[in-house]
């Protein structure tokens, strides 16, 4: 028995080092995303700066030329490649420091109609039709802003990826269940297959890439929800549409 407790010591002490490298590798890794993010944002300005003085300065017929034309639209290219890529970090170092955010008592309709008063003109532009029933009762425990942000990104992602052969239809629903506050999002958009949807929650994740996006905002979303003690899944079937059902903690 001696024997056995002393393994298990042993054990137990390798698991709690494993677990501080682990902790001090994480801050390390936080440490370099946010200063990365950072420190990058002035030069691919100055260099995007650059390139508009350039523009400013040649000559019209000068920057119609086809090597000069060319070369402009890589660098316009790259540029924007690059304040994509500074985005996504800065998007990751948002949400580590959002997982110490305070979580308050939040009516949830209100929230949900503020993030369609703010897509109203992408729904506009999309001729998309967005139907609410959130019962004005249902009250979650969460960061506001963190709140905000899922619902947004919900939202906005059942426009962005309508089918262009129908009109596109979104309904959000919540009802209050045993596990908490379920808010469910419904679309009749592109769908997933079943591979797209194993991969949809990881990092930098594009499964369509014709419309803009970094392929951060579900991995967010799903670490902030799953961080406060809720649950995010996804039903689709390709072509046919896709349903987020997100129970939040009460």
């Amino acid at each position: 028995m001696e024997r056995l407790n002393q393994k298990l010591t042993a054990t137990n002490e390798d698991l709690n080092a494993s677990n501080a490298q682990l902790t001090r590798t994480n801050v390390d890794l936080d440490t370099f995303v946010y200063t990365a993010s950072h420190d990058l944002k002035a030069p691919i300005t100055n260099i995007e700066s650059i390139v508009l003085a350039l523009r400013e300065t040649l000559p019209s017929d000068m920057q119609q030329e086809g090597l000069v034309s060319h070369l402009l639209n890589l660098l316009d290219n790259t540029v924007a490649r690059f304040q994509v890529t500074i985005g996504q970090l800065t998007d990751i170092a948002r949400l580590q420091l959002a997982h110490d955010g305070p979580t308050e008592p939040v009516v949830l309709a209100p929230v949900v109609q503020a993030v369609h008063l703010d897509l109203m003109p992408a729904i506009a532009a999309a001729g998309a039709q967005l139907t609410v029933a959130v019962p004005d009762e249902l009250v979650v425990s969460f960061s506001p802003s963190n709140l905000r942000s899922i619902v947004y990104n919900l939202l906005s992602n059942a426009i962005k990826y309508r089918a262009l052969d129908r009109p596109a239809r979104v309904h959000v629903s919540a009802t209050l269940t045993e596990a908490g506050v379920m808010l469910a999002v419904q679309d009749n958009g592109l769908g997933m297959s079943e591979l797209q949807q194993r991969q949809l929650f990881g990092l930098f994740q594009r499964l369509h890439t014709h419309v803009e996006g970094t392929g951060v905002g579900l991995y967010i979303s799903k670490r902030l929800i799953e961080n406060a003690g809720g649950t995010i899944r996804v039903q689709s079937q390709l072509n046919e549409g896709t349903t987020f059902t997100v129970t939040f903690p009460t």
